[in-house]
């Protein structure tokens, strides 16, 4: 699964979806202007954004080299920095919330990570997550077409968070408190069904990983049961997301 993708690439894949999401997931975490946040796997940089634009005093952090980067060009003002959540290097009570989009689902170690969060943010501060749902996420109609062709390729829908309830799980066995869950929507259009499937085609994430691994043959079936269920467009995929926000 690889995150080492170019930043444009990531963006035409899943910025389409997590540029509106990060609006209303920093108003469910309850961050905004004058706030010290950090963004937890930045990426290039949806959520870090949203937070500038609100007034919030943002850093950032992420595994992948090419997304750091993007984020320095970006935001010259944000301290970027390369790591990951269950190593994050900074002091403890640095912060007064740390967020991370899409992220909870691929960490090595989920409860660590969010312990992490916990860690770097105040007494009485917020850590907040969102992760797509298995079934009615942004990625959904991808992985319905994959299994219209191959019923049993395992999905993300497993992944940690993806369902009601696991986040909640996560947070508090890491420790936080006054935890509490919600569903998160957004609806994005897509003007035509090309639109939609080429980012596949780019290599980012484990549908990318997916789309990669298949030969000519292989794509050009998985395209067309895609087509056949979405049609030639314009439609619109409504992504929903799991967030859940706990006290430290």
């Amino acid at each position: 699964m690889s995150f080492v993708v170019p930043p444009e690439a990531y963006a035409r894949f899943m910025g389409r979806y997590a540029e509106p999401l990060a609006e209303v997931f920093a108003a469910f975490a309850g961050v905004g202007a004058g706030d010290k946040v950090l963004d937890v796997g930045c990426g290039p940089g949806a959520l870090t954004a949203h937070l500038l634009s609100a007034g919030a005093e943002v850093a950032a952090i992420d595994p992948s080299p090419p997304f750091v980067d993007a984020i320095r060009v970006r935001f010259p003002g944000v301290d970027v920095r390369r790591g990951t959540a269950e190593e994050l290097p900074y002091d403890s009570d640095a912060f007064d919330a740390a967020l991370a989009q899409l992220v909870v689902h691929f960490m090595t170690d989920p409860v660590g990570g969010v312990r992490q969060m916990a860690r770097v943010t105040r007494g009485g501060g917020v850590v907040a997550a969102c992760v797509w749902d298995g079934p009615t996420g942004a990625l959904a109609p991808f992985w319905d077409a994959v299994h219209a062709i191959a019923p049993d390729v395992e999905d993300e829908a497993l992944l940690s968070g993806a369902h009601k309830g696991h986040l909640t799980e996560l947070f508090e066995t890491a420790g936080l408190r006054d935890v509490e869950e919600d569903s998160l929507a957004v609806d994005v259009v897509h003007p035509a069904f090309e639109e939609w499937w080429e980012p596949y085609t780019f290599g980012v994430g484990p549908a990318g990983d997916y789309v990669r691994r298949l030969d000519d043959k292989g794509r050009a079936r998985l395209e067309s049961a895609a087509r056949e269920r979405l049609g030639d467009g314009p439609f619109t995929v409504t992504a929903a997301a799991w967030a859940a926000r706990g006290t430290v």
